[in-house]
């Protein structure tokens, strides 16, 4: 379930980048690269050896770049030897000035750059979705200067590329939430660039549960031909669904039961391929183990009933099914097991049986990624009664991430101990959205920041929540008591394009809005809560 959120606000650096460091600005200086002006934009270059999510994303700032200046940068697959014969082929009204854009390791253009200039990539390489982008010169033959940008690995290139749409006035939200676009006559960026070092938190995912009506209606009616015979495939809003949660520095997304796709890896076979092409990592929500979406495929193409004391056999082909079809790709793959419909398993099932349900699953994992299960990420979530059953002795192994849980009411039910903390395979929280910054802050001190996965319910209207949270687990350092309070205020600039006074007159609104909903939320309400008969209490 979604609840309403009692949230201040994040720091503003420049009203177009909420949470990020600018180095866009919008006139010309002595220490200034241009993007674009006068009817002209850079080059924009790479290498095809790159990441297929790197290409999209440097197609989008592209766009993003014509949305913002009416002008559509060129954009070429290049080598060191052909860079200059790409630019000098291109319209005469071109910036003379191209913007390179690679992963380190992985772009043989980028490659070359380092190799050629000694550039310094210390504060980057082997840093978790880092990245850097400064103006570089005589990059390649032929070339002066050139603003580069560079990702310490695929989602580092990405991110840099959506944080610099941002900043020039192109919302996360411009198509999910039709947020009009800033436009500019002139870009230009600071010629020592943005950076960004590896979030405070690895990975930083969404849940999206309990949209059926809206979200899975709509879905159906745009991308389907609007019958129910036909749910599938939703490989058009899935894209949209990546898009989005990119601009967001999402890494991470659980498929559910409930989700656009019923049964992610099924509705369409190109969903879990289309994520990975984008850069977004898979995994299952804690109640659908083996990267299966249990219990809706389990009715599908299961045999037998959904109980490990009478089935082992069926059910461990079934969870196998998920492994190999997950393998290719991106993952984090959820592990233990419990009751449809989000249930126990029984009150029958014991501790030892769940202890060979995991020992199992580590041996399937093992076999079908012909590797140690121990270097597959895996995460079990202590949701509910699972938490019980590591307090009275359940092992797990060590390499596996502990997903602590909210109780349903706003508070984390406990984070790790202190020698808890020495697991290899770390902590991190499950949270339904309360009070986002009071608990994920706890959640950071207590080095719960391996995986954070927001319970969001429906996608709409909670944009302003998910990126609350996204940005707190992106660089948690920002933030502070003294500095909250201006987060809507800056986030209603950018979406409504409104004056700071009018911002402020939605603060106030939002503000009231979500405080006095806490106040009464339904979970909180029972029959004694309100009279029946005493109006105006």
């Amino acid at each position: 379930m979604f609840r309403f959120v009692v949230l201040a606000g994040l720091l503003l650096v420049g009203v177009h980048g909420i949470g990020q460091d600018t180095c866009v600005v919008f006139q010309p200086s002595s220490s200034t690269i241009s993007i674009a002006t006068q009817g002209a934009a850079a080059p924009i270059l790479l290498s095809a050896d790159d990441w297929p999510g790197v290409q999209l994303a440097a197609a989008d700032f592209a766009t993003d770049i014509q949305k913002v200046t009416g002008v559509l940068p060129t954009l070429s697959n290049v080598t060191a030897s052909n860079a200059t014969t790409a630019i000098s082929s291109k319209k005469s009204k071109a910036i003379s000035t191209p913007i390179i854009v690679g992963t380190l390791g992985k772009s043989s253009l980028i490659a070359q750059i380092v190799n050629a200039t000694n550039l310094d990539v210390s504060s980057i390489q082997g840093h978790w979705e880092a990245f850097m982008s400064l103006e570089v010169e005589n990059p390649l033959p032929g070339i002066g200067n050139a603003y580069v940008i560079i990702g310490a690995d695929k989602r580092g290139t990405i991110f840099a590329l959506y944080d610099h749409s941002e900043q020039i006035g192109v919302s996360p939200w411009y198509w999910w939430a039709d947020v009009p676009v800033t436009t500019h006559s002139g870009l230009f960026v600071e010629s020592t660039g943005c950076s960004h070092g590896s979030p405070s938190v690895k990975y930083r995912g969404i849940f999206l549960n309990d949209e059926q009506p809206a979200l899975q209606n709509w879905a159906t009616e745009k991308f389907t031909n609007g019958t129910a015979a036909d749910l599938g495939p939703f490989g058009a809003p899935f894209n949209h669904f990546f898009y989005a949660k990119l601009q967001v520095r999402v890494d991470f997304a659980a498929q559910s039961k409930l989700s656009l796709a019923s049964m992610f890896g099924i509705d369409d076979p190109q969903n879990q391929f289309f994520a990975d092409y984008f850069g977004v990592v898979m995994g299952t929500s804690h109640q659908e183990p083996m990267m299966r979406s249990t219990p809706n495929e389990f009715s599908y193409e299961g045999k037998g009933p959904w109980d490990y004391e009478t089935n082992a056999n069926n059910i461990n082909a079934y969870w196998r099914v998920g492994i190999e079809r997950a393998k290719p790709y991106e993952s984090i793959i959820s592990i233990g097991m419990r009751g449809f419909g989000d249930m126990p398993l029984s009150e029958t099932e014991n501790i030892a049986l769940l202890q060979n349900i995991v020992n199992t699953q580590q041996g399937i994992i093992s076999s079908v990624m012909n590797e140690d299960s121990a270097s597959v990420p895996q995460l079990w979530c202590l949701y509910q009664e699972v938490e019980g059953y590591y307090d009275d002795g359940l092992q797990v192994p060590d390499y596996v991430t502990f997903l602590w849980t909210d109780d349903n009411w706003g508070n984390v039910r406990r984070y790790p101990t202190q020698s808890e903390r020495n697991r290899t395979g770390g902590a991190g929280i499950y949270y339904h959205v309360d009070f986002i910054y009071e608990q994920m802050s706890l959640a950071v001190e207590r080095e719960a920041n391996r995986i954070w996965i927001l319970n969001v319910g429906d996608m709409k209207p909670y944009e302003r929540e998910i990126e609350f949270f996204l940005n707190l687990g992106w660089d948690a350092t920002r933030w502070n008591p003294d500095n909250l309070d201006s987060f809507i205020s800056s986030w209603a600039q950018r979406e409504f394009q409104v004056s700071s006074s009018d911002a402020a007159t939605v603060t106030d609104i939002v503000g009231n809005l979500t405080r006095f909903n806490s106040r009464r939320k339904p979970e909180l309400l029972n029959s004694t809560t309100f009279s029946l008969i005493s109006y105006r209490e």
